[in-house]
C-alpha cells in the first residue's frame, strides 16, 4: 500500500497550497499559499527592506508537486496503471501552470521578478513532455531530487510565512495563526519523499 501514499501526498500538498493559510470570516481577507507569493511584496516591511524574504519560496511547493508527479507517472517500480497515470500528469500540469503570474503578458514573464517562475514553468512543461523517459532514472536519483524539492517546499514557505505574519497581523488588527491549509500542505510534502524512498520495487512494468 506504500505506493498509494504518493498520490495521496501529492493531492494533500496541492490542496493545502490552494487552501487558506490565513483564515478569516470575510472571504476577501482569506489568504492562500498561492496568494502569498504576490501578497507579500506589497507588505510595507518587505517593500522597505525591514524583512527580507525569498518570494519564490512560496512557489517551490508547486515545483515540488509537479516534478514529483511527472517523475513517477511512468515508473515501472510504482506500476501505476493508465487511470492513475493520467491524473498524475494532469496534477503535474496544474501545479506547473499555477507558476504563471497574475495578469501576465509575454513581456511580463521576462521581467526580472518573474524570470525564475518562467524558467521553472518551462522546465516543468519540458519535463512533462518527456515524462516517460524519467522512468529510466535510478530510484535513488529521483528520490533525492524529490526529497530536496519537498524539503525546500516545506521550509522556505514556513520560514518566510512566519517572517511576515506579524506584518499581516498588524494589517488585520487581530492575532493570527497559520490556518489548516498550510499544515495540510506540509503533511502532503512530507509523505511524498517517504513514498519515493520506501515503496517496494515491483518487477512488472505498468500496463
Amino acid at each position: 500500500m506504500m505506493r498509494w501514499l504518493l498520490p495521496v501526498g501529492l493531492v494533500m500538498a496541492l490542496a493545502g497550497y490552494f487552501a487558506p493559510w490565513i483564515a478569516h470570516p470575510v472571504a476577501g481577507l482569506v489568504i492562500t499559499g498561492l496568494d502569498l507569493g504576490e501578497y507579500v511584496k506589497f507588505l510595507p516591511v518587505v517593500r522597505e527592506g525591514t524583512v527580507t524574504i525569498w518570494r519564490f519560496g512560496f512557489y517551490v511547493p508547486l515545483v515540488a508537486v509537479s516534478a514529483a508527479s511527472l517523475l513517477v507517472a511512468y515508473r515501472g517500480d510504482f506500476a501505476y496503471r493508465w487511470w492513475l497515470r493520467l491524473p498524475l500528469l494532469a496534477l503535474a500540469a496544474i501545479a506547473a501552470f499555477n507558476l504563471v503570474p497574475p495578469a501576465w503578458t509575454p513581456a511580463r514573464l521576462l521581467e526580472p521578478e518573474f524570470r525564475l517562475q518562467t524558467a521553472s514553468l518551462l522546465g516543468l512543461l519540458v519535463g512533462l513532455a518527456f515524462s516517460p523517459f524519467w522512468a529510466l532514472l535510478p530510484r535513488p536519483v529521483a528520490a533525492t531530487l524529490v526529497t530536496a524539492l519537498t524539503l525546500t517546499g516545506c521550509l522556505a514557505p514556513l520560514y518566510d510565512f512566519y517572517q511576515v505574519l506579524p506584518a499581516i497581523q498588524a494589517l488585520y488588527h487581530q492575532p493570527l495563526a497559520p490556518a489548516w491549509g498550510l499544515w495540510l500542505m506540509v503533511l502532503g510534502l512530507i509523505l511524498i519523499p517517504i513514498a519515493y524512498w520506501f515503496t517496494p520495487s515491483r518487477p512488472s512494468l505498468p500496463r
